[in-house]
């Protein structure tokens, strides 16, 4: 499937700041099942292109003296294969991803919740984690506007709703108690309804051999509708933009997203 991406984040300062840095994961990332034929990332000054830690391609855009308004905009074209049969391990030894964070610490009530699943999840792993997938979504329905990107897993768990962001933590949460190595992914994801929020998040997990995605808020494995930016332990590491600045006052940030079938 040829998929067409646009992406524009703004940010506005109530004064012009004395200097940003900002790590820009706005690039698709390098697998097998997705292939770029288009893609630029538009910024307003030249940046260091690099692979970070979880090889995920990155801008490093840094100004001093920047405006008062910084805008961001990636855009092309890729072709994804309809099926996600699964990704090797690659350079990282998929153990990295057992590595509690702040955002994904499972706390007891998570342990509890997950505990009558580790014996599934130990024997017929697909099963057991399409199972946990099944019951996040039952028992925190997703419901914008409850959590913001601050709250952890636990909070979200607690909430008993949250987005595609909360789900993935929970999600992550439950699979390294029982375990299992678990990533968080951010991109996008393609729907016929427009009305939809293109940026997504969702999870892989390390289950025979290879990394299986899971998209908990659309309770299925991530497919052709799917295009991966970046991996990470958990949001932070993987989020599009994120960044530090000196002065500048009150900020305002606006962002759009939308993905079309390339024949639209």
């Amino acid at each position: 499937m040829q998929l067409t991406v646009f992406h524009e984040t703004t940010y506005r300062y109530a004064d012009p700041p004395s200097r940003s840095t900002q790590y820009i994961r706005l690039s698709p990332y390098p697998s097998a099942r997705q292939r770029v034929l288009e893609w630029a990332v538009e910024m307003p000054a030249p940046a260091l292109v690099m692979k970070d830690a979880f090889d995920n391609v990155t801008h490093v855009l840094a100004l001093d003296a920047p405006p008062a308004e910084i805008s961001l905009v990636a855009r092309g074209r890729i072709e994804v294969d309809e099926m996600d049969d699964g990704e090797p391990a690659g350079r990282i030894d998929p153990r990295v991803f057992l590595r509690e964070t702040a955002l994904t610490e499972a706390d007891d009530a998570i342990r509890a919740f997950v505990e009558p699943m580790r014996r599934t999840v130990a024997g017929r792993p697909l099963i057991g984690i399409t199972d946990l997938m099944n019951a996040i979504v039952d028992r925190m329905p997703y419901t914008p506007g409850v959590t913001e990107v601050h709250h952890t897993a636990a909070e979200a768990f607690e909430a008993g709703a949250g987005v595609c962001q909360d789900h993935s933590h929970v999600f992550i949460a439950c699979a390294r108690a029982l375990g299992v190595p678990c990533r968080y992914v951010s991109g996008y994801v393609y729907s016929s309804d427009f009305e939809q929020v293109a940026s997504h998040a969702w999870a892989e997990v390390w289950i025979m051999n290879r990394w299986v995605s899971f998209d908990i808020s659309n309770a299925r494995h991530a497919g052709g509708a799917h295009v991966k930016l970046a991996i990470g332990l958990d949001y932070l590491d993987a989020c599009p933009v994120r960044g530090v600045r000196l002065g500048g006052g009150h900020e305002r940030l606006s962002t759009k997203a939308w993905v079309r079938a390339a024949d639209q």
